[in-house]
């Protein structure tokens, strides 16, 4: 799908959710983040098609990984819907839509168990897809 930027040139979309959260997993990895997931929302709920769940061990690090994510999506043509978090960094969620990027610290991560309390969501590939 063509899209035009605010400066009115033609940008290419990703046409998948499915592709765009692969994307964030990948970006997520390339800056170190851990246990990275990608849940599979479509079956569970209306609101998400994708989770995507990243763990970083510093301020830091969560604020790359979350920025470079961000970068990552907007090349493709995508906007960021909203954020939060990102002034704590326990746990910064990012929304774009269709799919929604969750990157926390260790105890966040520990303590929220989003893998747990969405159990029923699949987990995907992200490495191979």
């Amino acid at each position: 799908m063509r899209i035009a930027t605010a400066r009115g040139e033609p940008t290419l979309r990703m046409e998948s959710g499915l592709e765009r959260a692969f994307l964030c997993a990948r970006v997520a990895a390339e800056n170190k983040g851990r246990d990275i997931v990608v849940l599979d929302m479509r079956k569970v709920t209306v609101l998400y098609d994708f989770f995507v769940l990243a763990t970083g061990s510093s301020r830091r690090q969560i604020h790359t990984i979350a920025e470079e994510i961000d970068a990552a999506l907007h090349a493709e043509g995508d906007t960021r819907l909203g954020i939060e978090g990102y002034e704590a960094s326990k746990w910064v969620v990012q929304d774009y839509g269709d799919v929604v990027v969750h990157v926390f610290n260790e105890e966040a991560r520990a303590f929220y168990a989003l893998e747990d309390l969405w159990a029923d969501a699949p987990k995907l590939d992200w490495e191979r897809g």
